[in-house]
């Protein structure tokens, strides 16, 4: 496609809507092929929306300054934030693609991408500034989008997130692959004073005092380092820290909860991980299901022995293990 002077057609965007077969027939164009290179067919006539790439939900001044320049330039003066955290422009006319890639490009900037493939994955801030955060979401997210952006699943699309904590603001419950920042903790007997503030911070009722120390309860505790925070005399320490690991979530139209798999890995151990799980999604899905589907028709415990067991993870086999990590609310069960 030959690059061609800026599009600013009034009539085209005030055009109403159109069908979007005709339209694909009228303009011989690939419309999922377009969406899966992050260009968007909109109802109206000629016009897409274009996605950005902004894993993690970061973005630096010079590219917000670009996505500026380019919705004035190409649309209608205007940005919209997708749920996903992605920065995505309306109103551009198909003969603009070419023009956007290379000003994109002029700082090292890039169009997302659609369709069945791993997406730019998500994340909260994590430990990099909120004081929540017990591990370090956008490095990780950032390495992640590095490593896997676009990997092709053959099936469906791939979400994959990470939240610091267990307040679980990036969702993972809701991806196809999330990790949520966990924290275990260990007391150091001879520093405690027994004044039971790490008991009535625990939410979940994990802590009694017994002699005028804190036990804690293995099956309520959901690893949230609320009680170490809390410590006025660093009684309560880390023990150990890591990531609670999900798989099978989406949301949408029948929402699905992930599965907790393994709990405590390391930065390191989700690299292997996500190569193994996406190895097994292609082999094993079928159609346009999503990973969750293929777990539900095969089993998760077919997922656990055919990829987290050989990964060398900490698996959680049991419902019960994962029971203390639900949610309340309806039950259809």
């Amino acid at each position: 496609m030959s690059q061609e002077p800026p599009i600013n057609d009034e009539a085209a965007r005030k055009d109403g809507i159109v069908n979007p077969k005709r339209e694909a027939h009228r303009l011989k164009m690939d419309f999922e092929a377009l969406k899966s290179g992050g260009f968007i067919k909109q109802t109206q006539r000629d016009l897409f929306t274009v996605r950005l790439r902004c894993p993690g939900g970061k973005l630096s001044s010079p590219q917000l300054r670009k996505a500026a320049e380019i919705a004035e330039k190409y649309g209608q003066g205007e940005v919209h934030t997708s749920f996903r955290q992605s920065i995505e422009i309306p109103y551009v006319h198909y003969r603009n693609f070419e023009a956007i890639n290379a000003e994109l490009k002029e700082i090292n900037w890039a169009v997302a991408s659609c369709g069945p493939r791993l997406r730019v994955p998500t994340a909260c801030a994590g430990c990099t500034w909120n004081p929540n955060g017990l591990m370090d979401t956008q490095t990780m997210c950032l390495e992640v989008d590095r490593r896997y952006f676009g990997t092709a699943t053959r099936h469906h699309k791939f979400k994959v997130s990470f939240s610091g904590c267990p307040i679980d603001c990036a969702r993972t419950r809701e991806m196809d692959l999330g990790f949520q920042g966990i924290v275990e903790p260990e007391l150091v007997e001879e520093l405690c004073n027994g004044c039971g503030l790490c008991i009535s911070s625990c939410e979940d009722n994990a802590l009694t005092l017994v002699n005028k120390l804190p036990v804690r309860n293995t099956n309520k505790c959901i690893y949230c380092g609320d009680c170490i925070k809390v410590c006025p005399t660093n009684a309560m320490i880390v023990g150990r820290k890591g990531w609670l690991i999900r798989v099978g979530g989406k949301h949408g139209r029948h929402p699905i909860y992930a599965y907790e798999i393994a709990k405590f890995a390391s930065d390191e151990e989700c690299f292997p991980l996500i190569e193994r799980t996406m190895e097994w999604y292609q082999t094993s899905g079928e159609g346009r299901e999503r990973i969750g589907a293929t777990i539900s028709r095969l089993g998760l415990a077919k997922y656990l022995d055919e990829v987290v067991k050989p990964s060398g993870l900490q698996a959680i086999e049991k419902p019960e293990e994962r029971r203390r990590y639900r949610a309340g609310g309806n039950s259809y069960n």
